[in-house]
Protein backbone atom coordinates (compact mmCIF):
# COMPACT_ATOMS: atom_id res chain seq x y z
CA UNK A 1 0.00 0.00 0.00
CA UNK A 2 1.25 4.24 -0.79
CA UNK A 3 0.28 6.16 2.23
CA UNK A 4 -0.04 9.87 0.74
CA UNK A 5 -0.56 12.92 2.93
CA UNK A 6 -1.59 15.61 0.98
CA UNK A 7 -2.13 19.65 1.13
CA UNK A 8 -4.16 21.62 -0.71
CA UNK A 9 -6.14 24.70 -1.45
CA UNK A 10 -9.95 24.36 -1.34
CA UNK A 11 -11.76 26.96 -2.73
CA UNK A 12 -15.19 26.53 -1.07
CA UNK A 13 -13.18 26.97 2.31
CA UNK A 14 -11.04 29.62 1.30
CA UNK A 15 -7.75 28.22 2.89
CA UNK A 16 -5.51 25.07 2.79
CA UNK A 17 -6.94 22.06 4.02
CA UNK A 18 -5.40 17.96 3.56
CA UNK A 19 -5.95 14.57 3.14
CA UNK A 20 -4.50 11.43 3.98
CA UNK A 21 -4.46 8.82 0.94
CA UNK A 22 -4.13 5.01 1.37
CA UNK A 23 -3.85 3.62 -2.32
CA UNK A 24 -3.26 -0.11 -3.55
CA UNK A 25 -0.32 -1.05 -4.67
CA UNK A 26 0.71 -4.45 -6.71
CA UNK A 27 3.02 -5.84 -4.18
CA UNK A 28 4.48 -9.63 -2.71
CA UNK A 29 7.38 -8.72 -0.60
CA UNK A 30 5.55 -6.33 2.46
CA UNK A 31 5.81 -7.94 5.64
CA UNK A 32 2.36 -9.16 6.71
CA UNK A 33 0.35 -7.69 3.89
CA UNK A 34 -0.42 -8.33 0.74
CA UNK A 35 -0.84 -5.41 -1.92
CA UNK A 36 -2.89 -5.50 -4.87
CA UNK A 37 -3.74 -3.20 -7.75
CA UNK A 38 -5.22 -5.08 -10.40
CA UNK A 39 -7.69 -2.20 -11.73
CA UNK A 40 -6.99 0.72 -13.85
CA UNK A 41 -9.30 3.24 -11.48
CA UNK A 42 -9.29 2.25 -8.15
CA UNK A 43 -12.92 1.84 -5.88
CA UNK A 44 -13.04 4.20 -3.12
CA UNK A 45 -13.40 4.06 0.99
CA UNK A 46 -14.00 7.89 1.57
CA UNK A 47 -13.16 7.60 5.76
CA UNK A 48 -14.42 10.54 7.57
CA UNK A 49 -12.82 11.32 11.09
CA UNK A 50 -14.60 12.11 14.06
CA UNK A 51 -14.71 16.18 15.97
CA UNK A 52 -11.93 16.00 17.91
CA UNK A 53 -9.18 14.41 14.90
CA UNK A 54 -8.16 15.04 11.81
CA UNK A 55 -7.46 13.43 8.57
CA UNK A 56 -4.58 11.55 10.22
CA UNK A 57 -6.47 9.66 12.99
CA UNK A 58 -7.92 6.58 11.11
CA UNK A 59 -4.17 5.63 9.96
CA UNK A 60 -3.05 6.54 14.10
CA UNK A 61 -5.54 4.74 15.89
CA UNK A 62 -6.31 2.06 13.74
CA UNK A 63 -4.96 -0.28 11.38
CA UNK A 64 -7.29 0.77 8.62
CA UNK A 65 -4.55 0.30 5.89
CA UNK A 66 -3.85 -3.66 6.66
CA UNK A 67 -7.66 -4.67 6.67
CA UNK A 68 -7.77 -3.05 2.75
CA UNK A 69 -4.52 -4.15 1.66
CA UNK A 70 -5.62 -7.03 -0.06
CA UNK A 71 -8.66 -5.58 -1.68
CA UNK A 72 -7.82 -2.92 -4.07
CA UNK A 73 -9.48 -0.80 -2.46
CA UNK A 74 -8.88 3.25 -1.97
CA UNK A 75 -9.28 5.08 1.38
CA UNK A 76 -9.57 8.79 1.19
CA UNK A 77 -9.54 10.37 4.62
CA UNK A 78 -10.25 14.56 4.40
CA UNK A 79 -9.19 17.00 7.46
CA UNK A 80 -12.71 18.91 7.68
CA UNK A 81 -12.04 20.05 11.44
CA UNK A 82 -14.97 20.53 13.76
CA UNK A 83 -17.38 21.17 11.15
CA UNK A 84 -20.14 18.30 11.31
CA UNK A 85 -19.09 18.18 7.31
CA UNK A 86 -21.53 21.10 7.04
CA UNK A 87 -22.05 24.43 5.42
CA UNK A 88 -21.65 26.34 8.83
CA UNK A 89 -23.99 28.99 10.15
CA UNK A 90 -20.71 30.66 11.61
CA UNK A 91 -17.70 29.77 9.21
CA UNK A 92 -16.45 27.49 6.35
CA UNK A 93 -18.91 25.59 3.81
CA UNK A 94 -17.51 21.70 4.62
CA UNK A 95 -20.38 20.39 2.98
CA UNK A 96 -19.89 21.94 -0.45
CA UNK A 97 -15.92 21.11 0.43
CA UNK A 98 -17.01 17.41 0.69
CA UNK A 99 -19.92 16.43 -1.65
CA UNK A 100 -18.39 18.93 -4.59
CA UNK A 101 -15.05 20.02 -4.50
CA UNK A 102 -13.08 16.58 -2.43
CA UNK A 103 -13.60 14.21 -5.13
CA UNK A 104 -12.90 16.45 -8.00
CA UNK A 105 -9.69 17.38 -6.46
CA UNK A 106 -8.99 13.48 -5.20
CA UNK A 107 -10.03 11.85 -8.92
CA UNK A 108 -8.22 14.40 -10.36
CA UNK A 109 -4.20 13.38 -8.44
CA UNK A 110 -5.04 9.84 -8.26
CA UNK A 111 -6.77 6.92 -10.22
CA UNK A 112 -10.49 6.73 -8.67
CA UNK A 113 -13.24 5.08 -9.76
CA UNK A 114 -16.42 7.72 -10.21
CA UNK A 115 -18.68 4.68 -10.85
CA UNK A 116 -20.98 4.45 -8.39
CA UNK A 117 -20.45 0.70 -7.35
CA UNK A 118 -17.16 1.53 -6.51
CA UNK A 119 -17.37 4.62 -4.05
CA UNK A 120 -18.65 4.13 -0.61
CA UNK A 121 -18.43 6.32 2.61
CA UNK A 122 -18.21 5.71 6.18
CA UNK A 123 -17.35 7.89 9.21
CA UNK A 124 -17.86 7.57 13.23
CA UNK A 125 -19.31 10.16 15.55
CA UNK A 126 -18.93 13.23 14.06
CA UNK A 127 -17.67 11.46 10.87
CA UNK A 128 -21.20 9.07 11.27
CA UNK A 129 -23.01 11.87 10.97
CA UNK A 130 -21.12 13.33 7.38
CA UNK A 131 -21.40 10.11 6.14
CA UNK A 132 -24.95 9.32 6.22
CA UNK A 133 -25.52 13.07 5.17
CA UNK A 134 -23.53 12.92 1.94
CA UNK A 135 -24.93 9.30 0.88
CA UNK A 136 -28.58 10.46 1.76
CA UNK A 137 -27.49 13.59 -0.40
CA UNK A 138 -26.22 12.38 -3.05
CA UNK A 139 -27.46 8.69 -3.03
CA UNK A 140 -26.58 8.32 -7.17
CA UNK A 141 -22.77 8.75 -6.20
CA UNK A 142 -22.48 5.62 -3.40
CA UNK A 143 -23.39 2.07 -3.44
CA UNK A 144 -22.99 1.74 0.44
CA UNK A 145 -22.35 4.23 3.45
CA UNK A 146 -21.94 3.54 6.99
CA UNK A 147 -21.62 5.24 10.17
CA UNK A 148 -19.97 4.19 13.61
CA UNK A 149 -21.21 5.44 16.93
CA UNK A 150 -22.89 8.03 14.54
CA UNK A 151 -23.57 11.92 16.27
CA UNK A 152 -26.95 12.72 14.90
CA UNK A 153 -26.35 15.96 16.53
CA UNK A 154 -29.06 17.80 14.08
CA UNK A 155 -32.23 17.44 16.40
CA UNK A 156 -34.07 19.74 18.63
CA UNK A 157 -33.62 17.04 21.59
CA UNK A 158 -29.67 16.52 21.62
CA UNK A 159 -29.30 20.73 21.55
CA UNK A 160 -31.91 20.79 24.50
CA UNK A 161 -30.39 18.27 26.41
CA UNK A 162 -26.71 19.43 25.99
CA UNK A 163 -27.57 22.87 26.52
CA UNK A 164 -26.81 24.00 23.06
CA UNK A 165 -23.24 23.91 23.48
CA UNK A 166 -21.09 26.85 20.98
CA UNK A 167 -19.95 24.18 18.78
CA UNK A 168 -23.24 23.26 17.78
CA UNK A 169 -24.77 26.70 16.89
CA UNK A 170 -21.35 27.78 15.09
CA UNK A 171 -22.45 24.61 13.01
CA UNK A 172 -26.21 24.63 13.03
CA UNK A 173 -26.80 28.59 13.84
CA UNK A 174 -29.66 28.82 16.26
CA UNK A 175 -32.88 28.00 14.37
CA UNK A 176 -34.20 24.10 14.63
CA UNK A 177 -32.71 21.80 12.06
CA UNK A 178 -35.80 19.36 12.23
CA UNK A 179 -37.29 19.52 7.88
CA UNK A 180 -33.90 20.73 6.94
CA UNK A 181 -31.18 19.51 4.71
CA UNK A 182 -29.14 18.83 7.93
CA UNK A 183 -31.47 16.35 9.87
CA UNK A 184 -30.65 13.06 9.39
CA UNK A 185 -34.54 11.55 10.01
CA UNK A 186 -35.64 13.81 7.25
CA UNK A 187 -32.75 12.71 4.64
CA UNK A 188 -33.65 9.24 5.40
CA UNK A 189 -37.27 10.04 4.81
CA UNK A 190 -36.29 12.15 1.86
CA UNK A 191 -34.00 9.72 0.20
CA UNK A 192 -36.55 6.48 0.81
CA UNK A 193 -39.24 8.07 -1.88
CA UNK A 194 -36.35 8.48 -4.63
CA UNK A 195 -36.98 6.63 -7.29
CA UNK A 196 -33.83 6.05 -8.09
CA UNK A 197 -31.81 3.05 -6.93
CA UNK A 198 -30.65 3.85 -3.30
CA UNK A 199 -26.94 3.01 -1.26
CA UNK A 200 -27.20 0.18 1.34
CA UNK A 201 -26.61 1.31 4.76
CA UNK A 202 -24.82 0.33 7.72
CA UNK A 203 -25.36 0.94 11.44
CA UNK A 204 -23.32 0.16 14.53
CA UNK A 205 -22.97 1.82 17.95
CA UNK A 206 -21.75 0.35 21.23
CA UNK A 207 -24.17 0.01 24.08
CA UNK A 208 -22.83 1.78 26.67
CA UNK A 209 -21.83 4.84 24.34
CA UNK A 210 -23.13 8.08 25.44
CA UNK A 211 -24.61 8.67 21.98
CA UNK A 212 -26.53 5.36 21.79
CA UNK A 213 -29.90 6.49 22.68
CA UNK A 214 -29.35 9.11 19.35
CA UNK A 215 -28.15 6.21 17.10
CA UNK A 216 -31.78 4.61 18.04
CA UNK A 217 -33.34 7.07 16.73
CA UNK A 218 -31.75 6.98 13.53
CA UNK A 219 -32.34 3.42 13.55
CA UNK A 220 -35.96 4.13 14.08
CA UNK A 221 -35.86 6.36 11.09
CA UNK A 222 -34.07 4.01 8.89
CA UNK A 223 -36.57 0.64 10.25
CA UNK A 224 -39.59 2.61 8.89
CA UNK A 225 -38.14 2.57 5.34
CA UNK A 226 -37.57 0.22 2.92
CA UNK A 227 -33.87 1.34 2.79
CA UNK A 228 -31.50 -1.86 2.58
CA UNK A 229 -30.13 -1.34 6.03
CA UNK A 230 -27.92 -3.24 8.38
CA UNK A 231 -28.15 -2.29 12.28
CA UNK A 232 -25.63 -4.57 14.86
CA UNK A 233 -24.25 -3.00 18.15
CA UNK A 234 -22.72 -4.67 21.37
CA UNK A 235 -20.97 -3.60 24.54
CA UNK A 236 -18.63 -0.91 23.95
CA UNK A 237 -18.04 2.61 24.61
CA UNK A 238 -17.23 5.65 22.40
CA UNK A 239 -13.38 4.84 22.05
CA UNK A 240 -11.25 3.64 19.62
CA UNK A 241 -11.17 -0.01 21.05
CA UNK A 242 -14.96 -0.22 19.49
CA UNK A 243 -14.11 1.63 16.02
CA UNK A 244 -10.84 -0.76 15.29
CA UNK A 245 -13.08 -3.91 14.99
CA UNK A 246 -16.50 -2.48 13.88
CA UNK A 247 -14.56 -0.69 10.76
CA UNK A 248 -13.32 -4.18 9.96
CA UNK A 249 -16.77 -4.86 9.73
CA UNK A 250 -17.67 -2.50 7.27
CA UNK A 251 -15.19 -3.50 4.89
CA UNK A 252 -15.95 -6.65 5.14
CA UNK A 253 -19.46 -5.58 4.26
CA UNK A 254 -19.02 -3.64 1.41
CA UNK A 255 -20.30 -4.95 -1.56
CA UNK A 256 -17.12 -4.79 -3.32
CA UNK A 257 -16.50 -6.15 -7.01
CA UNK A 258 -14.39 -9.22 -7.05
CA UNK A 259 -10.40 -8.91 -8.22
CA UNK A 260 -10.15 -10.56 -11.43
Amino acid sequence: MALIKCNFFSDALGMSTSMTVILPQQTNSQVGMNGVAKRDSHPTLWLLHGGSDDDSIWNRRTSIERYVSDLGLAVVMPDAHFSFYTNMAYGGKYGTFLMEELPKIARSLFPLSEAKEDNFVAGLSMGGYGAFKWALSKPNQFAAAAGLSTANFSSSKIMQEWNSPDFLRLVFGEEPQEGTENDLCHLIEQCDKLSESKPKFYQSCGKEDHLYKYNLDLKEAFMNTDLDYTYTEESGVHDWAFWDKTIQDVVRWLPLKQLD
